[in-house]
C-alpha cells in the first residue's frame, strides 16, 4: 500500500493498481453454506456501483451520517468503503432514526423504519440475490445496484480528516481508520474473522486491516456453527496465515 493512502477509499485505489486479481475477501455463511470469493476488482466494481447508488440515486453526500444495520458480511464491506468513497459517514449500528440514510439486512427492518430518509434494504442472499417482495418503505439493493455505473468520481473531494466511521461509540477520521487499520494488522496476512462488525476489532480484522496492509481476508459468519475441526480444515484449504473468532 501507498504510504500517501489517507482514507479507507484510497487503500482500495491503491491494491486495485497493485494486482486487481487477487483475492480480497473470501466470505462464508456457515449457517447456509454460502461461498464467495471477491477478488480486488470484483470487489471494487460492486463499490463504484453502490457509491453511485448511494450520490446519485439515493442523494447521500459529505457528512451525511448512513445507519449501517447490517451483520459481518461482504456487502456489509462494500457498503463501508462506498460510504468512504462518498464521503458520508458510515455508523455501524447506529441509531436509524437520528441517520440521514438507512441500509438494513432483513432481520432489522423494522428498527430501519425509524428513519425519516432513504432507506435501503439487503436480503443478504447467496449470490446477493434479491427479495421475493421488496420490503413496504425500502428499495432493494439488489434491484437498483446492477445498473449503476462501473467507475465512480465522487462529486465533492473527500478530506481524509473529515468523520468517516462511527463503530462502538467512537468516531474515526478516514486518516485515523488507515493510521489504526496499519498499526493492527500484519503485512499481507491472510486472516480468517469470525469477529462481528460491531467493533472496531471486528471491523480491523475483517476488512481495514487486512486492505491496508495488503493482506486478504475470510470472512465467516455464523462461525460458531463449524466444528474444530471442520475450521481447522479451512484454515488449511484456505491458506490462512491469522484467526480472530
Amino acid at each position: 500500500m501507498n504510504a500517501t493512502d489517507r482514507t479507507p477509499a484510497d487503500l482500495l485505489t491503491s491494491a486495485l493498481a497493485a494486482d486487481p486479481g487477487r483475492p480480497l475477501v473470501t466470505f462464508y455463511d456457515d449457517a447456509t453454506g454460502e461461498r464467495v470469493e471477491l477478488s480486488v476488482a470484483t470487489f471494487a466494481n460492486w463499490v463504484a456501483k453502490t457509491a453511485n447508488l448511494l450520490q446519485g440515486d439515493l442523494g447521500a453526500g459529505p457528512g451525511d451520517r448512513v445507519a449501517l444495520l447490517l451483520p459481518a458480511h461482504w456487502q456489509t464491506a462494500v457498503w463501508l468503503l462506498a460510504c468512504s468513497s462518498v464521503g458520508v459517514v458510515a455508523d455501524v449500528g447506529g441509531e436509524a432514526a437520528s441517520a440521514d440514510l438507512v441500509v438494513s439486512g432483513p432481520e432489522s427492518l423494522e428498527a430501519a423504519r425509524a428513519c425519516g430518509g432513504e432507506r435501503v434494504a439487503l436480503a443478504l442472499r447467496p449470490l446477493g440475490g434479491r427479495f421475493p417482495q421488496t420490503p413496504a418503505g425500502f428499495v432493494d439493493y439488489a434491484v437498483e445496484v446492477p445498473s449503476q455505473g462501473d467507475r465512480f468520481a465522487a462529486f465533492s473531494p473527500v478530506g481524509p480528516q473529515e468523520p468517516a466511521l462511527i463503530v462502538g461509540g467512537m468516531e474515526l477520521t478516514g486518516a485515523q481508520v488507515v493510521e489504526r487499520a496499519r498499526a493492527d494488522a500484519d503485512a499481507e496476512a491472510r486472516v480468517l474473522s469470525g469477529l462481528s462488525y460491531d467493533t472496531w476489532d471486528g471491523l480491523s480484522a475483517g476488512l481495514y486491516g487486512p486492505l491496508a496492509t495488503g493482506g486478504s481476508v475470510v470472512l465467516c459468519r455464523n462461525l460458531s456453527e463449524l466444528s474444530e475441526e471442520s475450521l481447522a480444515k479451512r484454515v488449511e484449504s484456505e491458506r490462512v496465515s491469522v484467526t480472530r473468532r
